[in-house]
C-alpha cells in the first residue's frame, strides 16, 4: 500500500461497477477521508469499453494508495454466487460501505449482508437524482428510465431484496447514510447527510487543459436504453454539429458500434472512444472551447471538473418528438429536468434537421468513418481489459 493512504484494511470498503463510480468514490476519498486507504471492489461488467475504463480507473486508484480487488462478477452463472460467497467476510467486517449505484441488484444483494452502520452512496449520475427524490418520497427504488412499466417476473422475485436494501439505505439510530453528489437535490431525505461533490480531486491532479477553438460533443446512452429513437437521435446529433461546427464526438461507453459507425458516416464527425471518464478526458485536454451535450450527467459535471477554464458547455434539449413509444411516462420531464437544474451551462433548443444524410444509407458522407481513442499519458493507463 502506498505511504499515502492509511491503513483501513477491511473497515472502509467501496463497491463499483462503473468508470465514474470509481472516479467519484475517489473524490469523495480526497474531500471526506484523506489518508485513509479503501479496499475498492471493482464488480465488473461484461462490455469491453466499460471494463478497460474500470482497468485504467484502477491504476489510478493505486497510485492513490487503495487497495483494488477486480471480481469477475459477471462470468459465468456461477459468478454472482462466488463473488458474494467471497466478500461476505468483508462485508461483515466492513465498518463503513461506500457504493455507487443503488438501483444494482448486484449491491442490493451485499447490502443485505453488510453490518456497517456508514453507507455512503456517491454520484452514479442522473440515476442519483432519482434515487435521492424515491428515498425521500419511500417509494421502491426503480431507474427513471423504467419507471411506469409493469414489473416483470425478475423484479417480482426481487423484491423483497431491493425493499431490504431500500431499508438499510434509510438512516436510523444505528445507521448514518451520507450522500455525495455534485446533482442537484430538490428533495432531502429526513435524517441523511449531503455533501457536495466539487471535482477537488480531479482539478488537483489534472490541467489546466489545453482548450482548442472548436467545438466538441458529447454521446448518450439513451438510444440504447430505449428512450430516444435511433434515427432521430442522428438527425438531431447531424443537425447541432452543423449548426456549431463541431468536429469531434466523444462516446458514451454504451453507445454500440454499429450506431457510432452510421453516425459517423452520416455527419463526418470523429467518433472517439475514451480511455476514461469525460470529466479526466476534459480536464487533461485538448478540449474544445464549446461543448455540446444532450441532457446527461455531464451537463452538472464538466462545468465543475472544467472550472477556471474558458470552456463553455451548451446542452441540447431532448424535442418530445424524438422519444420512443417505449420511452417511460417519466422521461420527457426528468430530462427537461436535468437540463433545467443545470448550474453554468448554456441551454439550447433542440435543431431542426437539415439536409441530413440518410443516417441509415448516407449516399454519400462527408468523410469517412473515423474511429480513435483518446491518446494514453504516461502514467495513466493500464493494461488492455479483455
Amino acid at each position: 500500500m502506498s505511504p499515502r493512504a492509511g491503513n483501513a484494511g477491511p473497515h472502509t470498503l467501496a463497491f463499483v461497477e462503473s468508470p465514474v463510480q470509481l472516479l467519484n468514490v475517489l473524490e469523495w476519498a480526497h474531500a471526506h477521508a484523506p489518508g485513509v486507504g479503501l479496499t475498492l471492489v471493482v464488480l465488473s461488467p461484461v462490455d469491453p469499453m466499460t471494463r478497460g475504463q474500470l482497468r485504467r480507473m484502477s491504476d489510478l486508484a493505486r497510485d492513490e494508495g487503495h487497495q483494488v480487488r477486480w471480481e469477475e462478477a459477471r462470468g459465468g452463472p456461477l459468478a454472482p454466487f462466488q463473488t458474494i460467497g467471497g466478500l461476505s467476510g468483508l462485508l461483515r467486517r466492513a465498518r463503513r460501505v461506500v457504493l455507487g449505484d443503488p438501483f444494482s441488484r448486484y449491491v442490493q444483494l451485499l447490502l443485505t449482508i453488510t453490518r456497517a452502520r456508514d453507507l455512503v452512496v456517491v454520484d452514479d449520475g442522473t440515476a442519483t437524482m432519482e434515487f435521492v427524490g424515491q428515498l425521500a418520497r419511500g417509494e421502491r427504488l426503480v431507474r427513471w428510465h423504467r419507471k411506469g412499466g409493469r414489473p416483470g417476473p425478475r423484479d417480482v422475485i426481487f423484491a423483497p431484496v431491493s425493499a431490504s436494501a431500500r431499508r438499510r439505505l434509510t438512516p436510523g439510530e444505528r445507521r448514518h447514510i451520507e450522500i455525495f453528489s455534485s446533482m442537484p437535490m430538490e428533495e432531502t431525505p429526513a435524517g441523511v447527510t449531503v455533501r457536495a461533490h466539487t471535482f477537488a480531486w480531479t482539478r488537483t491532479r489534472f490541467g489546466p487543459p489545453r482548450i482548442t477553438k472548436g467545438a466538441d460533443m458529447v454521446g448518450t446512452s439513451l438510444v440504447e436504453t430505449g428512450v430516444v429513437d435511433d434515427g432521430r437521435y442522428l438527425e438531431a446529433v447531424h443537425a447541432l454539429a452543423t449548426a456549431h461546427g463541431a468536429t469531434r464526438y466523444f462516446a458514451h461507453r454504451r453507445e454500440s458500434t454499429d450506431k457510432l459507425h452510421r453516425l459517423a458516416a452520416a455527419t463526418g464527425l470523429e467518433i472517439v472512444r475514451p480511455e476514461l471518464p469525460l470529466e479526466l478526458i476534459a480536464r487533461r485536454g485538448p478540449i474544445g472551447r464549446t461543448v455540446l451535450s444532450f441532457p446527461s450527467t455531464v451537463v452538472h459535471t464538466l462545468p465543475l471538473a472544467l472550472s477556471g477554464t474558458e470552456v463553455r458547455v451548451a446542452v441540447c434539449d431532448i424535442d418530445p418528438a424524438w422519444l420512443t413509444e417505449n420511452a417511460s411516462p417519466r422521461a420527457q420531464g426528468f430530462l427537461s429536468g436535468v437540463t433545467g437544474t443545470a448550474r453554468d451551462v448554456h441551454r439550447l433548443s433542440p435543431t431542426a434537421p437539415t439536409a441530413a444524410p440518410d443516417p441509415v444509407n448516407p449516399a454519400s458522407p462527408p468523410n469517412p468513418a473515423s474511429f480513435t481513442a483518446t491518446p494514453p499519458s504516461a502514467g495513466l493507463v493500464g493494461p488492455a481489459a479483455s
